[in-house]
């Protein structure tokens, strides 16, 4: 005989199982939301770097991951947002480190130069989106303009451990001699330029009274 307690008990557990039913369907949908929205951006960054961010439609994107325009806009309402989601994904931490701050700033190039020699290099992804849309009101405009300044102020923030003279102009030249060999780089195809700015940026270092070792004592990687 069944009785009202056990009834109880077994609604209880029906209840249970069903709710455990409805979490893992609902955290299945949001691994696999997770996981398209993970696959239109990878997509995306890769169409947009290596083509173009003018070129490149929502059309070409949605057709090299095998999914609708309507698809692709349940996750992106827009290009602006993709392209907004783009340059958020590429933004990397910039922090001071406890390293010696010359060590820091000539490093910088160092990585530079890393990256030029990397398969694909199409120069800074921020420089060409700000060249492409050409509109500084634009939000991705702002996403590099921020990118920018934040890596100035890394390199206005070391210089004031070094005590220069004018630490914020310094910081503006160091900055210039890394966008311009990006530049460079792009225009001669030569990754060396950012070693030519390294060796420029110890020549301003050493003109602003910084002690820094000669270039032919640079670490080899």
């Amino acid at each position: 005989m069944i009785t009202q307690t056990c009834v109880i008990k077994l609604t209880h557990r029906k209840l249970a199982v069903k709710k455990n039913t409805q979490v893992c369907v609902m955290s299945a949908r949001a691994s696999a939301k997770a996981a398209m929205q993970e696959r239109i951006l990878e997509t995306a960054d890769r169409l947009f770097y290596q083509q173009g961010i003018r070129v490149v439609g929502v059309d070409n994107v949605a057709a090299e991951i095998g999914i609708s325009k309507r698809t692709l806009y349940n996750y992106f309402p827009s290009k602006d947002d993709l392209i907004v989601a783009y340059l958020s994904r590429r933004l990397r931490p910039i922090e001071v480190s406890d390293g010696p701050p010359i060590e820091q700033i000539l490093k910088d190039f160092d990585r530079l130069e890393k990256a030029m020699r990397s398969d694909g290099y199409r120069g800074c992804p921020f420089m060409n989106a700000v060249a492409e849309l050409a509109d500084p009101t634009h939000a991705a405009h702002k996403i590099a303009v921020a990118h920018k300044e934040k890596r100035r102020t890394l390199f206005r923030t070391l210089l004031k451990k070094l005590r220069v003279p004018d630490p914020d102009g310094l910081a503006t030249q160091l900055m210039i001699l890394g966008e311009g060999a990006v530049a460079q780089a792009l225009v001669h195809g030569d990754p060396k330029m950012a070693r030519a700015a390294r060796e420029a940026a110890r020549v301003l270092l050493l003109a602003a009274g910084v002690q820094v070792l000669p270039s032919s004592h640079r670490r080899t990687h």
